[in-house]
């Protein structure tokens, strides 16, 4: 019996049209998936296979499981997971979280810049912080 036939299971790197319940995604599978892309990037790397190491980077950017592990971390794990960026948004549902998932998938898309935010420090100084949406912060996190 494989993933596909078990009930209450999500084929992880399954058909594009379908639906995601995002409380259903097997995690384990999702995240081994990554660790095997990362795996074999640091071998071709260590090899000195500098094509096969492009070609592994473009093959993780466009898995799903990838995209799945990186919104997660974004929207559940990150410390700033409430704090909306510059399309302010913050995906906290499970239905939000699985369409930022879909609408990442679905097409590639501009960078957006990033919003600054002031922040007053002692001696009348300020600092800046600059915070980015929740796709912005998911790219950055694709390509650890």
């Amino acid at each position: 019996m494989d993933a596909t036939t078990l009930p209450g299971r999500v084929v992880v790197n399954g058909p594009k049209d379908a639906g995601l319940d995002w409380d259903a995604v097997d995690w384990r599978a999702a995240e081994d998936e990554v660790r095997r892309l990362r795996q074999r990037i640091f071998a071709a790397t260590r090899a000195g296979d500098h094509k096969r190491v492009r070609s592994l980077q473009k093959l993780m950017l466009r898995s799903r499981s990838n995209t799945l592990v990186s919104v997660r971390q974004v929207t559940q794990r990150n410390a700033g997971r409430f704090t909306a960026g510059v399309d302010g948004q913050v995906a906290l549902t499970s239905q939000a979280k699985a369409q930022l998932v879909a609408a990442i998938q679905r097409s590639p898309r501009e960078v957006r810049p990033v919003r600054r935010v002031w922040i007053p420090k002692a001696k009348c100084d300020v600092r800046s912080h600059e915070m980015s949406d929740c796709t912005e912060r998911r790219i950055g996190l694709e390509m650890v």
